[in-house]
């Protein structure tokens, strides 16, 4: 029997429907953290224009990959094969560098099985470590974490001079990594 969910590798051909579902994805989960104007200028300019999203799908250091359940876009992926988060090694090191999924689909296990998968790909290129960086107010995404064996392992803020419109709560940032 099949699974209702698939993890399906994309492509840079790709790029408008990822971009799309990107910003389909972010905006239900988090116009509080942005002044006014925020959110357009970071989905439509900042984190997931076609033509960075083109780059991104180019690079061979980037993994991205769309979920799906029931043949419907519910998620993505973005994995960095060679971390560049300082205090890790990127030789041993997989990034985890996006993990979204629809609102919709929050709590029913999708999250900890892309939790799984990544920690397959991650084994395959050979590492010992996943990181990930989240929002220090993001206390459920934060329990997540820690229940798949993720770790806080420091912290920073995000910079004012290009998240000015980021409220300046919400600028505070966890590094997380999980030993496999």
């Amino acid at each position: 029997m099949n699974s209702p969910i698939q993890i399906v590798p994309i492509q840079y051909k790709k790029a408008q429907i990822l971009s799309d579902l990107a910003k389909q994805i972010y905006i239900p989960h988090y116009p509080y953290l942005w002044e006014a104007g925020g959110v357009d200028w970071y989905i439509n300019e900042y984190a997931y224009p076609v033509e960075k999203i083109e780059n991104e799908l180019k690079d061979p250091n980037n993994l991205h990959y769309i979920v799906y359940l029931d043949q419907k876009e519910i998620g993505y992926l973005k994995l960095n094969i060679n971390t560049a988060t300082k205090g890790f090694d990127p030789v041993h090191t997989l990034e985890l560098e996006r993990i979204y999924i629809d609102i919709n689909c929050i709590q029913k296990g999708v999250g900890t099985l892309l939790i799984n998968f990544v920690k397959q790909i991650a084994l395959s290129y050979h590492k010992k470590e996943i990181v990930l960086k989240a929002m220090d107010s993001a206390q459920k995404a934060l329990e997540f974490y820690k229940k798949n064996g993720f770790q806080i392992t420091g912290n920073f803020r995000l910079p004012d001079h290009i998240f000015s419109l980021i409220k300046p709560e919400f600028r505070g940032m966890l590094v997380l990594s999980c030993k496999i």
